[in-house]
């Protein structure tokens, strides 16, 4: 075997000189500790293509036979190769000028280049300018793991070519699933940009698609062009088939118009467009629809989200959303409860400043309630404007301190005429100062307040309450726990045991509350979290409870001795009153217990498949349990999760309008394969009691909320299949059913609508039946 290496005395020159520069003999110990430092070798966290010019490219040939003049023409015979740091061409056969670059090569051409791999009986390829001819070349594309055969091609340069009668697939595969055959396709790699004319999309053999011109991206990034087409059908809209067009406008900001046809609703244009620079980043949303079939209404939607930092610590950004109509969600949304259940959208936009120890900002808060007539909202305050300011510094001297301060002025809008609460100002200061104590094994946290409110009301003849009002609180609170641990086993296993008791007192001195306006404030859920808090009302804080309490909580858990994992957790807590409560909401019934409701929870890892969880709140007085979770996951293998819950809430007592509805409902999802390709997807929401207005009367019956059932088909080879059914409740006596199709090619696209989000969203541990394609690199398919 015969191996010569051609270098012009430059790069020789140039190579010797680099590597004499890169350190590769160590410094000695007496070198400059500066000289020590960059003459060190240093690790590269990847393999990484060099560039050099051009004409400084050392060329390498090898073969069994060589005749001819290294300096000008060499004839290379068997398993020849010419090779550069940038591609390499082998064949049989290999005429090669190195004065000019040509190489012709006969018998078995393979040629190599940024991961892309040609093979052909034979080829004229020019080195130098990356051009040439090729013969019944087979493509292998490595920016997109694509695979290409043609009856010839022509290669412009590194970037751009032609192919003439070809059959081109993104489907790794020997065999591809789909395909797309066209009488030519040009490919750019540098516009990341395919062109086929008079090109046919195939699947298993069969037509889907043809277009006398089809565009597709070459690389896995961004390109402009029609995205596939989706359709399905829903019992609001009827059928529904929309063809989105994608403008990569620039690497930061594009544009997506879809076109849409729904038959019982007509056509539909929407289009978003996104944006992202330096110091901002936000997108457009918006649909319209000139004439409802069957409304004969204008239908539209637009929504605008914007962040922007301005300098010096100043930033804006606003969120600002719309629709034409209360229905709007219910008739057009698509996959998901959660949008056709929308209810609020927000209409705000803000200006802020921070530093390192102040926060602030300005801002307006307003709301477009959708109302369901069947279940009438009052909507809630808007924010016109908002003023916050908080300061806060920790570890002053042991101490930790945080000023807020809010000042908002509040304006309902009116409902059907009627105005359903006073408009007025509120302005609001707390300050605090705690000293926590922190210790191995135990912490203590004494903390002390001021809050300071003062209301300036319209109250419109609505009440004889005093315009303005002003109300002053001190409050104290004492937060104390420590932590115990042992080594002992759990189900055999060393484990080691915490007991966590915690102690919290807090006292808050009565304040006659009753002429001071509600305007954001609402009763929270007794909770684990919210028993460790300073108010049982959250939001503004129009209301402060009097308190003279004391909260006890005790933890356990089991944690695995050599990971760390927590195996088993149970908890519990309670709280002791002192006083009585004589602060309440408007039309709350004052607590006169002692004890609040037990809070009891469990959770567990009994396998590493199967985890549980339990959570409970128990009336000691009325002997029943006020509120409840259990719920269980079973993930034996991958694709494979089963999820069930069932979630109580009692209804509120009489008089009690603060707290929500109550809830008795059964959840059951999961994801099981049938076979080693059919894989079925479900869901269903069912409520045990749910109030359901009728003509005469509110009736109370069971109901199926949600239900999801779809089927996955995983394909032999780069294909997957689904048909995905939903029904959801949009308001409280009407319901939508959608039926979605979709088949997914890998390596084009999905033909139909995308499920995905809703099973992500719907099924706890849902997998993608489809793994994640591996990012490619320059460096496949070396020789």
């Amino acid at each position: 075997m015969v191996r010569w290496l051609i270098l012009s005395a430059v790069s020789l020159a140039g190579a010797v000189h680099a590597q004499g520069s890169q350190g590769t003999v160590p410094p000695a110990d007496n070198a400059a500790p500066g000289l020590r430092e960059s003459a060190r070798l240093r690790t590269s966290p990847g393999l990484r293509m060099h560039r050099l010019e051009d004409d400084q490219i050392p060329v390498f040939t090898e073969s069994d036979h060589l005749k001819g003049d290294p300096d000008s023409n060499v004839t290379l015979t068997g398993s020849a190769q010419v090779r550069r740091i940038d591609g390499v061409v082998k064949g049989d056969h290999i005429d090669y000028a190195s004065d000019t670059g040509a190489v012709d090569i006969q018998g078995n051409a393979r040629l190599m280049r940024d991961g892309t791999l040609v093979t052909g009986p034979s080829a004229q390829f020019n080195i130098d300018t990356d051009s040439g001819e090729i013969e019944s070349p087979d493509f292998w594309i490595g920016a997109s793991g694509g695979f290409a055969r043609a009856e010839r091609a022509q290669i412009f340069s590194r970037s751009q070519m032609r192919l003439t009668t070809v059959q081109y697939s993104g489907c790794p595969c020997p065999k591809p699933s789909w395909y797309i055959k066209a009488d030519s396709v040009d490919l750019d790699f540098d516009e990341n940009e395919g062109v086929a004319r008079n090109g046919v999309l195939y699947f298993k053999d069969v037509p889907l698609l043809a277009s006398p011109y089809l565009t597709f991206p070459v690389k896995k990034e961004r390109k402009s062009g029609f995205l596939v087409p989706t359709y399905g059908f829903t019992s609001k809209s009827g059928i529904d088939l929309s063809l989105p067009y994608y403008f990569n406008l620039a690497p930061n900001y594009d544009l997506t118009l879809q076109p849409r046809f729904l038959s019982k609703r007509g056509p539909q244009l929407g289009g978003e467009f996104r944006y992202l620079g330096r110091s901002y980043n936000g997108s457009l949303v918006g649909t319209y629809l000139s004439s409802d079939r069957e409304t004969g209404d204008h239908r539209w939607m637009f929504r605008s989200r914007h962040q922007q930092l301005l300098g010096g610590g100043f930033y804006t950004d606003w969120d600002f959303a719309k629709v034409s109509d209360d229905d709007y969600f219910r008739d057009f949304s698509t996959l998901g409860l959660n949008e056709a259940s929308t209810t609020y959208l927000p209409q705000r936009g803000r200006v802020g400043w921070s530093s390192r120890y102040w926060q602030s900002y300005a801002q307006v808060y307003k709301y477009q309630t959708l109302q369901d007539p069947d279940a009438p909202l009052a909507p809630p305050y808007d924010k016109v404007p908002e003023l916050y300011l908080k300061g806060a510094r920790y570890d002053v001297g042991g101490l930790d301190l945080e000023w807020t301060n809010t000042a908002v002025r509040f304006k309902r809008p009116l409902l059907e005429g009627v105005r359903l609460g006073p408009n007025g100002d509120r302005f609001q200061t707390y300050a605090t100062a705690a000293y926590p104590i922190v210790r191995p094994g135990w912490f203590l946290t004494p903390k002390i307040g001021l809050n300071y409110t003062q209301y300036q009301t319209d109250w419109y003849r609505l009440s004889d309450n005093p315009r303005s009002i002003s109300r002053t609180l001190p409050i104290f609170s004492v937060d104390a726990g420590m932590v115990f641990e042992r080594d002992t086993t759990l189900f055999g296993n060393d484990s080691i045991q915490t007991l966590e008791p915690r102690l919290y007192y807090l006292r808050v001195p009565y304040r006659d509350q009753s002429e001071i306006p509600v305007y954001d404030t609402t009763l929270a859920n007794f909770s684990f979290d919210q028993a460790f808090q300073e108010n049982i009302y959250t939001g503004g804080w129009d209301r402060i409870a009097n308190a003279n309490q004391l909260t006890a909580a005790l933890t356990t858990r089991w944690l695995d001795a050599d990971t760390g994992f927590e195996r088993l957790s149970l908890s519990a807590a309670q709280r002791l009153y002192f006083e009585d409560q004589r602060v309440t909401l408007p039309g709350e019934t004052p607590r006169d217990n002692v004890r609040s409701d037990f809070l009891v929870a469990a959770s567990a890892a009994l396998t590493d498949t199967l985890s549980t969880e339990v959570a409970a709140q128990y009336d000691p007085y009325r002997n029943n349990w006020s509120r409840g979770l259990i719920s269980a996951r079973w993930r034996p293998q991958r694709l494979t999760s089963v999820a069930l819950s069932y979630r109580y809430q009692r209804d509120p007592l009489p008089g009690v309008a603060y707290q929500p509805r109550g809830q008795d409902q059964i959840s059951l999802a999961f994801q099981w394969p049938f076979s080693e390709r059919w894989y079925g997807v479900g869901r269903i929401d069912y409520s045990l009691r749910t109030e359901r207005a009728t003509a005469t009367a509110a009736e109370e019956s069971p109901r199926v909320t949600q239900a999801i059932a779809g089927l996955e088909y995983k394909g032999d080879c780069c294909w997957t299949g689904r048909v995905v059914f939903q029904r959801y409740a949009v308001s409280a006596t009407d319901a939508n059913t959608a039926v979605f199709f979709q088949l997914e090619l890998t390596g084009l696209g999905s033909l139909g609508t995308d499920p995905m989000s809703l099973l992500n969203k719907s099924i706890p541990g849902y997998q993608s039946v489809t793994p994640p394609t591996p990012q490619g690199t320059t460096f496949e398919r070396y020789e």
